[in-house]
């Protein structure tokens, strides 16, 4: 579709929408600020194509599935931010491509993945290239929205309309002040148009569409999932200012941790115990080697102060705000807690300690040998299977198909806790003993293995 033709096309719908009455809210936004607004951005719309290894919670088997999403060039040296649901605590991408251009002109790039901000639900990419890149990047501006205020947002059409930019106009029907400001938009927003520029009526691009990961989605401190919102550009300026690190490795992890899981104190739950209803933080559980456990809280402690600072938690997103303040604090701080156990003011010190990787970051091993990879068991794995500290192994990520461990009915999700007579509690005993299976060369190995709450022997006849 030519410009002139979408132009036709807007000039319309904005007519037809006026017609409807006066409750629409098209009726705020000139023609030309739409039209000068589609002519500056649609160059720095692109899509973004991916393949996600998908684990399943459950069983540990990983899928892939492949997707495409809206990408915004941020930076004309090929930074382009996309919708956060890219990256889950289930979900990874891989073989990530960037389509720059239309129609016959269009070019597809790789991209790599830059390690997940923490504060906003939004991915960066770097475009790569043979040669430097000077792309049409948008550029923001940092206009406050107001309640009710019309927005346009841009973004790409369906397959059916050959992934067209256009244009949706919405207005902002609530603005939420904690735990930071929020502008909510009214209406539906069709996924081709998550993560497109915000247009105030003014011409301005003031943010990019956005939706939060609920919890279940591996949200923390922000989590009004299901709403579109508007991430104004003081939230990610920093990131396309100074792009995030690749490196996500455990060792670049500066957030502190405390090794609890809390819930709110509710109303009640301060009747039920008979205490102040005042709000704090119930302790459900200690997690084992925690600053938490070596510091002598236990389960049903209720925390009052952190830090010195009052905890008055009752509802969910005091709990995640305060695991946010936790993680800032600050890695080897002492801080003090005040507890009640029992109806009884107690005070602990906890030192708390770097928080642990998490299976995004674990640290993998590409075995050619069996045709599998594996990776460490984290923290986070330990729970999600509740895995008891003794169980040390590491965990089958990915089989390939025909391989050796597939015909040894090896799946993802299995625990391989020995191959041959060589234990292989961490990824450099398992590299240690692929190594002496190489020099040996048997015809068949036992891999010893835990499946679910079983252990057993699987029978591989590699290949060297």
């Amino acid at each position: 579709m030519s410009a002139e033709r979408f132009r036709s096309l807007a000039a319309v719908l904005l007519f037809a929408a006026v017609s409807a009455g006066p409750s629409r809210a098209q009726d705020d936004f000139a023609l030309s600020t739409i039209n000068g607004a589609y002519e500056r951005l649609s160059p720095s719309l692109c899509t973004v194509l991916f393949t996600q290894e998908v684990t399943d919670a459950r069983t540990g088997e990983t899928r892939r599935r492949d997707g495409s999403s809206l990408g915004l060039v941020v930076r004309a040296d090929g930074l382009v931010v996309t919708h956060g649901h890219l990256v889950q605590s289930n979900a990874e991408p891989v073989e990530v491509r960037v389509r720059l251009g239309k129609g016959a002109g269009a070019k597809e790039h790789p991209a790599r993945v830059l390690k997940k901000p923490d504060d906003i639900n939004l991915v960066f990419l770097k475009v790569q290239a043979d040669a430097p890149l000077d792309l049409p990047a948008v550029s923001f501006s940092k206009s406050p929205l107001v309640l009710g205020e019309p927005v346009a947002v841009f973004g790409l059409s369906g397959e059916t309309l050959d992934l067209e930019p256009g244009v949706l106009v919405a207005r902002v029907s609530a603005i939420l002040d904690e735990p930071r400001t929020t502008y909510a938009l009214d209406g539906n927003i069709r996924f081709g148009y998550v993560t497109g520029p915000v247009v105030n009526t003014r011409g301005e691009v003031v943010g990019v569409v956005g939706f939060d990961l609920g919890r279940a989605e591996g949200g923390e401190l922000h989590t009004r999932s299901g709403h579109p919102l508007v991430y104004q550009t003081e939230l990610f300026e920093g990131h396309v200012a100074s792009p995030p690190s690749e490196d996500a490795s455990p060792g670049s992890r500066e957030e502190a941790w405390l090794g609890v899981f809390t819930q709110p104190l509710t109303s009640d739950f301060a009747e039920y115990w008979k205490v102040e209803d005042t709000g704090g933080l119930i302790v459900s559980t200690v997690l084992p080697d925690s600053p938490a456990l070596r510091a002598g809280i236990q389960s049903g402690d209720i925390i009052k102060s952190f830090d010195g600072k009052p905890m008055e938690a009752r509802q969910d997103r005091d709990v995640l705000a305060f695991t946010q303040l936790v993680r800032d604090t600050g890695v080897d701080r002492t801080v003090s807690l005040g507890l009640l156990r029992a109806g009884q003011p107690v005070t602990v010190e906890a030192t708390l300690s770097r928080l642990p990787a998490t299976a995004q970051e674990a640290g993998e091993y590409d075995d050619a040998v069996l045709g599998l990879a594996v990776r460490e068991i984290t923290r986070d794995v330990r729970i999600l299977l509740n895995l008891a500290e003794d169980v040390q192994g590491v965990i089958v990520r990915r089989v390939r198909p025909g391989s050796p461990a597939q015909a040894a009915n090896i799946r993802p999700g299995v625990i391989i806790l020995a191959v041959g007579d060589q234990p292989t509690t961490t990824l450099a005993e398992y590299e240690a003993a692929l190594g002496q299976l190489r020099e040996k060369k048997p015809p068949e190995i036992s891999v010893f293995a835990r499946v679910g709450a079983q252990t057993g022997f699987f029978r591989v006849q590699p290949r060297y």
